[in-house]
């Protein structure tokens, strides 16, 4: 087995290597001591079997720490460490001195037995599934978390019930492999910033020292297992946000930390007319060579490893698009990596979620390889962006992302839940600041505002970043509350970025991965003062959880449902069943979906983004009346009517209001409203 394995008679130590003639093995005796406790050189006669170096040493325990050297090269962090420590650690002097001693990132020995081999007790699939994107160090860093342990693993699990409250169902965790946070441009480093969002890794199978208590302790798997299990217990999955397309080694101007020292020409794409340089399809310096067939089976193993070892329950691949690159760059027509993790044992059931473009050009949202991966459907983002802020004549592909983006999934036999809906995510404005600015204001991050999307389909509501103006916080709190609204409604898995329940602003920055600080933190202040659109947002997750119709993982058909002279959704315009599929001008969209059994509830939802208000007519639907459950022009509560305090409508009609969302419940009986 590669990496460090603990037995009680000692530590068997193994590494990949290929090109090697020499290869040494360092000994330390904490993180920061600053010479070996002992130095071996491993004889290739006796400890090399192929490629691979091996090496027993007796009566070695965990928390030895140690790293690797290569034909006198500079130490090396063990490509299999199950922990890490980062402690004597500086980057820029790596860069400019690769020979520095006692500056390297080292690993630890860890044992097994403290965590076991265990699966996740959860349903796998994402039927039902509302996601929440967060990210574990400043989900509970800032001091109002009140937590014992702020920006650790520990500090989350204090905030678990939190998530039980809002009632989402997963947590997409930013990276938590171990990743180099001093990896930032030199003018974001003069302002002492730090790779935050880590988009940074070097150690795949180690969580990130710096989300743990002791990170120096040997105890980080232990401390996100912990996580794992408390989340379980709550009835809430994993999902881990992985980069497998780069590494923080950057090109060639980068440190050697790992890759580049054991197996640079196989786990890097090199240009073929120059091996100096490195392939940069990520655009963060060089690309993982994935489909060489050593490569792959590193990765495989390695998500495998965290499934069966730490217990997760699926994975969002950052630039997933570079999986299908070749070792030339080309495009492949059956790239093995997304196929054979597919078709892992392991794999093959959990969630695999592609963000699926690059930073070069491909972009495979609705066609990426395989049968069963689920894709981050950026056109539902950028179409409701468009809608929400009033654009009009799109409705046509309105209806099309409400109805699960048939389009895009089901020529291939795929279905709605292939889709994560999202209208906000870690890279981007928050949904607070996507109804506060027109423009990126990312001047703190020191590019001088190069950074970021420029294209951020938003509308500042009349003015420019934070107002006094009471008409414009209105209207920027029901254009927020359209938004979840909407991908609540919408077929497809629907992901939540932390902190818009709450509508967290980050200023303008829509591209804070060098911010950690209170611009990124999520601040627990605003549960209370924005406890109307917490109320909001947690309501509309209940509305979708209890319809079924929702939440079904199929397209719909225009067809009756079995039992009911009804169609499973009717799109209406200002007049029903008339919606105005070819109106350039028009801005406003109704439908109703019909319950998927008897006893389900029947939907219906107007959306009307105008400037005016509309009177409109409600369906009739024999022996039932309807219930108005969301309005998000309500300014007395949250907008939320729950079903106890539901009152029937008896009006043929409904005056809409400008620039809102109306969500409908009906059932039998009542007193007319």
């Amino acid at each position: 087995m590669p990496g460090a394995t603990w037995t009680a008679e000692g530590v068997n130590f193994c590494i990949f290597s290929k090109n090697a003639r020499q290869v040494e093995l360092f000994l330390y005796t904490s993180a920061d001591s600053p010479e070996p406790l002992q130095i071996i050189t491993l004889d290739p006669e006796i400890h090399r079997t192929y490629f691979f170096w091996h090496v027993f040493v007796e009566g070695l325990r965990p928390g030895a720490y140690y790293t690797w050297r290569v034909d006198g090269g500079r130490e090396l962090v063990d490509l299999w460490a199950r922990g890490v420590s980062d402690s004597v650690w500086n980057r820029q002097q790596a860069i400019r001195d690769p020979g520095a001693a006692d500056n390297s990132i080292r690993a630890i020995v860890t044992t097994d037995s403290e965590v076991g081999s265990r699966k996740s007790p959860l349903t796998p699939d994402l039927n039902g599934a509302v996601i929440y994107e967060l990210h574990v160090g400043g989900f509970t860093r800032h001091p109002s978390s009140g937590v014992q342990h702020p920006g650790t693993f520990s500090g989350m699990i204090e905030k678990i019930p939190y998530l039980q409250e809002l009632g989402v169902t997963h947590v997409e965790l930013l990276p938590v492999m171990a990743f180099d946070a001093q990896d930032v441009p030199p003018a974001v480093a003069a302002r002492s910033l730090t790779n935050y969002w880590g988009y940074s890794p070097h150690s795949f199978f180690s969580p990130h020292p710096h989300f743990c208590v002791r990170p120096d302790h040997g105890t980080s798997r232990n401390e996100f297992r912990e996580l794992v299990d408390a989340l379980h217990a709550a009835g809430i999955r994993v999902i881990l946000d992985v980069v497998f397309n780069h590494t923080a080694e950057g090109g060639a101007d980068g440190p050697i930390i790992n890759f580049k020292g054991f197996a640079n020409d196989t786990f890097y794409l090199l240009d073929p007319a120059d091996p100096r340089r490195y392939s940069n399809y990520s655009g963060c310096g060089n690309t993982i060579n994935c489909n060489h067939p050593l490569v792959t089976r590193f990765i495989v193993n390695c998500l495998e490893w965290w499934v069966e070892e730490m217990g997760v329950d699926g994975f969002r691949f950052d630039l997933a698009s570079v999986f299908v690159r070749g070792e030339d760059g080309t495009p492949l027509a059956h790239p093995p990596l997304p196929w054979d993790i597919e078709l892992s044992r392991t794999l093959a059931r959990l969630p695999l979620i592609a963000e699926a473009w690059d930073a070069s050009g491909l972009y495979h949202v609705g066609g990426f390889p395989g049968l069963s991966w689920t894709e981050w459907n950026g056109r539902y983002r950028d179409v409701i962006r468009r809608f929400v802020r009033g654009d009009r004549g799109i409705i046509g592909e309105v209806a099309s992302c409400i109805a699960g983006s048939s389009e895009l999934y089901a020529d291939d036999g795929r279905l709605p839940d292939n889709s994560i809906n999202f209208i906000t995510c870690h890279d981007g404005f928050t949904l607070r600041d996507l109804v506060s600015y027109n423009c990126k204001h990312n001047e703190a991050n020191g590019e001088e505002n190069r950074d970021g999307s420029n294209e951020n389909l938003s509308w500042n509501c009349g003015a420019e970043g934070e107002t006094d103006d009471a008409g414009v916080n209105t209207l920027r709190c029901r254009q927020a509350k359209n938004f979840i609204a909407i991908l609540m409604a919408s077929r497809g898995v629907p992901m939540l970025m932390a902190g818009d329940e709450i509508l967290r602003t980050q200023h303008g920055n829509n591209n804070a991965w060098c911010q950690d600080n209170e611009l990124s933190w999520l601040d627990w202040r605003l549960v209370q003062t924005e406890q109307s659109m917490f109320e909001f947002v947690r309501g509309t997750i209940g509305l979708r959880r209890r319809h079924p119709s929702l939440i079904r993982n199929a397209f719909f058909t225009g067809r009756p449902v079995p039992g009911r002279d009804i169609l499973d959704i009717t799109w209406h315009g200002i007049r029903l069943n008339e919606p105005a599929w070819h109106d350039g001008s028009t801005q406003f969209l109704a439908y109703t979906i019909a319950g998927v059994t008897v006893h389900e509830e029947d939907l219906h939802v107007i959306l009307n983004m105008a400037d005016l208000s509309i009177e409109v007519p409600l369906p009739t639907i024999a022996d039932r009346n309807w219930y108005l459950a969301v309005d998000t022009f309500e300014h007395a509560n949250s907008g939320i009517f729950l079903p106890a305090n539901q009152r029937p409508v008896v009006s043929a009609t409904w005056r809409v209001q400008p620039r809102s969302v109306l969500i409908f419940e009906n059932r039998v009986g009542g007193t007319p409203l």
